[in-house]
């Protein structure tokens, strides 16, 4: 990766230039179907040969070699559509850091997410983010009508989307583009990481590592998030010189919008790791219990000449009925 400039010119349309520069948007285009695909009977079947590893093989549980079953994998002509997948997901990846990070400096001059604010003049690019963004999740609220949710799940759902949109509409409106689409870039990786892991493991019950990494990142992600905020809000726009509102230029940078925003941001970050740690200690709970091994009481053990009596007259420590001391026998022993 390298860090390129930027042309100002429009490109013709599927011209060569025109390709690089919307290449991740193309390419995004294209996963986005295969994703897609997995939400309808139809094309299910095609979808999942490209998003999950195919030809496994489930092994039975044997005595002499483990006591679980295994799932292992071999390779077939398959494979080379997975790889096809995973590679539009590596060029999307690519493109985002190229775009997000090494292009726009954020990880060598952070001043730039706070710099010769208000940022009300945006790039096609991000103004088509936000707009999509805003887009996807205002469809969410009649979703929930046509996917016929249960009423126990809506309420639920609702604070799930409500929290999206008061933090994308917050940082569009108030110029805060910068912040917004940096914190919705680290927040998606996050979230992408967990449904991949989601996917392994519906193709494999037995994969847990995705899920470890996701808690990692997810506890980092909301770290990051709090230090660039404190940042770019507390730090950054507190010592900026134009420190008045003013709604015609799109200036909110005063003293009150500011705790506003930070507190929005801390709340919301604390209640996703309350969550986050109760679906941790519940998931913990119910591992413990699965593997906890069931306890085996033990025969009491008597010294003396019984117990070997009863061993020798037992197997598996149940007395039978052929032993010499037996009723039967001490009966046609006394006739």
């Amino acid at each position: 990766m390298a860090i390129r400039k930027k042309s100002s010119k429009s490109p013709p349309v599927l011209s060569h230039e025109f390709v690089l520069q919307n290449h991740a948007d193309i390419v995004s285009c294209v996963a986005m179907l295969f994703l897609l695909g997995l939400m309808f009977e139809i094309t299910a079947k095609v979808s999942i040969i490209f998003v999950t590893l195919q030809y496994n093989v489930t092994l039975p549980a044997t005595e002499e070699q483990a006591t679980e079953s295994a799932f292992l994998y071999y390779y077939g002509i398959k494979d080379l559509a997975t790889v096809f997948f995973y590679m539009l997901v590596a060029i999307i990846i690519h493109a985002i850091i190229q775009e997000y990070v090494l292009d726009e400096n954020y990880i060598s001059d952070p001043t730039i997410l706070w710099r010769a604010y208000p940022h009300n003049l945006m790039t096609f690019q991000m103004k088509f983010f936000y707009i999509s963004q805003l887009a996807y999740w205002f469809h969410a609220f009649p979703e929930l009508y046509f996917q016929k949710t249960k009423k126990e799940d809506i309420p639920r759902q609702l604070v799930y989307i409500g929290l999206y949109l008061f933090h994308i509409a917050g940082a569009y409106l108030l110029n805060l583009n910068h912040l917004g689409l940096v914190l919705l870039v680290l927040h998606y990786f996050v979230e992408f990481l967990f449904h991949i892991s989601r996917l392994f493991y519906f193709s494999d019950e037995k994969y847990q590592k995705g899920f470890s990494l996701w808690a990692v990142l997810f506890v980092l992600g909301r770290l990051l998030t709090l230090i660039l905020s404190v940042l770019t809000v507390g730090f950054g726009l507190a010592r900026a010189e134009n420190q008045k509102l003013d709604f015609s230029t799109g200036n909110f940078n005063v003293l009150a919008v500011r705790i506003a925003v930070l507190a929005s941001i801390c709340i919301t970050q604390a209640f996703m790791m309350w969550k986050f740690i109760n679906f941790q200690l519940r998931r913990w709970r119910e591992h413990s219990t699965f593997q906890a091994p069931a306890v085996k009481k033990k025969p009491p053990v008597t010294k003396g000449r019984s117990s070997r009596k009863g061993t020798e007259n037992g197997v598996n420590g149940t007395v039978t009925s052929n032993g010499a001391d037996s009723p039967r026998n001490r009966k046609e022993k006394s006739s």
